[in-house]
């Protein structure tokens, strides 16, 4: 289930449209969420990942970045990725085409809350349990969700740091992990390598020994 939803532009944390399920609907109190959420988009720059999931207790905030427009959506930690990323583009759809020329120019907050009218039935639709049958049939070729970056919203905010930053430890970390399987490898080679001249020294002892004694 989607319970917030906040378009921000990326340049400088300006929110656009934003979207909340009631707490009376909800059953929860969504207000710390909305704290984390403002603390997360003011740390988002032009070098962030395009897309993210940010692991919160029993809940995940996924967010897309695109044309300098985040994209943030709180759901229930159950509620699937794909989805999530679906609604997320949906979103970005509709409102890049409806407003993408004038959020460079906007000074007020919530300049388009207006939008929020499509977030709803946006929103509903991807509630229905027949889009949770038919969810293999969501388009994924923009957003490959097994290599979306996951991290903890605690620790990204607690560090202090731009979430570029993160984007480049992931990507060391990843550098790091080719690096290792290279070296494995090439160990393995050497390995087999060995293993097979220790054979052939063998066979040849073997060899030598049956002529020279037995011939």
């Amino acid at each position: 289930m989607v319970l917030l939803t906040m378009i921000v532009r990326v340049a400088d944390g300006l929110p656009l449209a934003a979207s909340m399920q009631e707490d009376e609907q909800s059953g929860r109190d969504l207000q710390p969420y909305q704290t984390q959420a403002k603390q997360l988009y003011r740390k988002l720059n032009s070098e962030s990942p395009s897309r993210c999931t940010l692991e919160a207790g029993a809940m995940n905030f996924h967010y897309a970045i695109e044309k300098g427009v985040c994209y943030l959506a709180l759901c229930e930690a159950g509620f699937p990725r794909k989805l999530a990323f679906a609604y997320l583009e949906d979103l970005e759809t509709e409102f890049s085409e409806q407003y993408g020329r004038k959020v460079p120019v906007v000074s007020r907050p919530y300049s388009f809350i207006e939008f929020d009218t499509y977030i709803q039935k946006t929103k509903k639709s991807y509630i229905d349990s027949r889009a949770r049958r038919n969810l293999t049939s969501i388009n994924t070729e923009l957003h490959d969700v097994q290599r979306i970056m996951v991290a903890n919203i605690e620790e990204v905010l607690q560090r202090g740091e731009a979430l570029s930053a993160l984007d480049s430890k992931a990507s060391n970390l990843s550098s790091l992990s080719k690096k290792y399987r290279s070296d494995a490898k090439y160990l393995n080679t050497r390995s087999t390598y060995a293993k097979v001249a220790v054979g052939a020294v063998f066979l040849i002892t073997l060899i030598v020994y049956v002529r020279f004694w037995w011939l």
